[in-house]
């Protein structure tokens, strides 16, 4: 019986995850983490992973638990009288007797690299996916498939997450690597002082600069580039670096708030360099990865916070995590101050400064895609992809439309924001789109009415 459990416990994930709707994210998140532990007596142990996702044993029994007795009955026919959960910190804990000769030797400290920063933190949604797979792929192999690794998107979205995570995670697996990580602004500064004490090309002064960074780097993290492109003479040197390494077949990790392509400033030679590697985005957070990061800072906290309230937030908090993780915190602290209950009105108080009911929110390209997404209840890695079925195709020549039409943005940024699209592609849609204006057909002046509203509620 056990081990036709364990034979057909994949195929029994992903039956819950079919049959009770279970998001992306929250399957990544918490039911990929389980496995069976033991069964006796008719009791079946779950045995929960809770390495990266902090205390979610409450959580994950109240919401999981009957979802999971009824998928192993369905797939296997077992029906077990008890599903009982146990995590993985819980039984480390009971372990308390250590072989002290299988201590592993302390890791060296980094005070630049965030030890919290690592991949076990870091929620993938599906506005992160690629750039977290080929972040873990750099971290396993440096200087070997992918190099350099260029990773772009707005502020507080999770570049420099990665980027310390790969850091974290080469550290762990060998501690000998050297890895620097240094902000493009301190890098800068490094060079300006460095040419500042110089006589010449070969002072004293250049040459430490260069050893710190060309002879003795495994592994170059630089974060925002783009406070470095214009500048020239800190161009020129940190390209000489970069050559270098990746000739070395060192590695290089690069983060910076636009694509190389859009750089106006940069040297096409230097933009092909850029590209030579992979080039990864983050976007805006999806109203399921704000949930699934919301949920597992309140299991951190061991806090139970109805989901109406963490709904709230979710909803209204939009624009980047950074934001959206001061917005909880900020809510838990101010609970704590007022000793008072989280509810929904201490929320609204908590967050007064943030979340106006009067206030305007700003139309932006991520804003409209998300709308879109969720009128015509299709995913937004649906409309960035290249599927042309026309539950797709239809809404994605709608989002261009929209962001043509409601934003300033030029359409070669559209394209760019929406799956690397060509800015002819963006112009088709938008035409295809007119098109139906012009023949009035009823469906898509409705459906652009509503949206409408929906971005641009008056």
């Amino acid at each position: 019986m056990e081990n036709e459990l364990r034979q057909n416990w994949d195929k029994i994930l992903e039956h819950m995850r079919t049959e009770f709707l279970i998001s992306d994210v929250s399957f990544r998140t918490f039911i990929k983490k389980l496995s069976v532990y033991n069964i006796q007596n008719n009791v079946l142990t779950i045995l929960i992973d809770d390495t990266g996702i902090g205390n979610s044993k409450s959580f994950i029994e109240q919401k999981y638990s009957s979802f999971l007795s009824v998928s192993i009955e369905e797939i296997t026919g077992i029906h077990y009288e008890q599903i009982s959960f146990i995590a993985l910190s819980e039984l480390d804990a009971k372990n308390t007797e250590k072989d002290t000769s299988a201590i592993k030797p302390q890791k060296r400290f980094h005070p630049s690299i965030n030890p919290q920063y690592t991949f076990d933190t870091f929620i993938v949604g599906d506005n992160s996916d690629f750039a977290h797979a080929a972040s873990l792929k750099v971290a396993e192999e440096p200087g070997e498939s992918i190099n350099p690794l260029y990773i772009y998107g707005g502020p507080g979205l999770g570049k420099t997450h990665l980027m310390h995570a790969i850091a974290n995670y080469i550290l762990d697996h060998d501690s000998s690597k050297r890895v620097v990580y240094v902000t493009s602004e301190t890098f800068t500064n490094e060079i300006v002082n460095a040419l500042r004490g110089s006589k010449n090309e070969h002072s004293q002064s250049l040459e430490e600069f260069r050893e710190k960074y060309r002879e003795n780097v495994d592994v170059l993290l630089i974060d925002d580039i783009q406070f470095i492109i214009g500048k020239e003479s800190t161009q020129q040197e940190f390209f000489f670096t970069f050559s270098y390494l990746t000739d070395s077949k060192k590695q290089v990790i690069i983060t910076s708030d636009k694509h190389p392509s859009n750089m106006t400033m940069l040297d096409e030679r230097y933009r092909s360099r850029f590209e030579m590697g992979i080039t990864v985005d983050i976007k805006p957070p999806t109203y399921e990865t704000r949930m699934a990061i919301l949920r597992s800072k309140v299991e951190m906290e061991h806090l139970h916070i109805d989901d109406s309230i963490l709904d709230f937030i979710a909803s209204n908090i939009i624009s980047n995590i950074r934001e959206l993780q001061g917005a909880i915190n900020q809510v838990i602290s101010f609970s704590r101050l007022c000793g008072k209950e989280i509810t929904m009105d201490l929320t609204k108080e908590a967050l007064s400064d943030k979340i106006n009911p009067n206030m305007k929110r700003p139309i932006t390209i991520d804003y409209i895609l998300e709308t879109v997404a969720d009128h015509f209840n299709v995913s937004v890695k649906d409309i960035l992809s290249n599927k042309r079925s026309n539950n797709i195709a239809y809404p994605r020549h709608i989002c261009m439309y929209l962001c043509r039409n409601l934003t300033t943005s030029p359409l070669a940024e559209i394209g760019n924001k929406l799956g690397n699209r060509h800015h002819s592609t963006v112009l088709h849609s938008c035409e295809f789109i007119e098109h139906k204006i012009e023949e009035k057909e009823e469906e898509t002046i409705k459906n652009l009415d509503v949206l409408n509203k929906k971005i641009n509620p008056e």
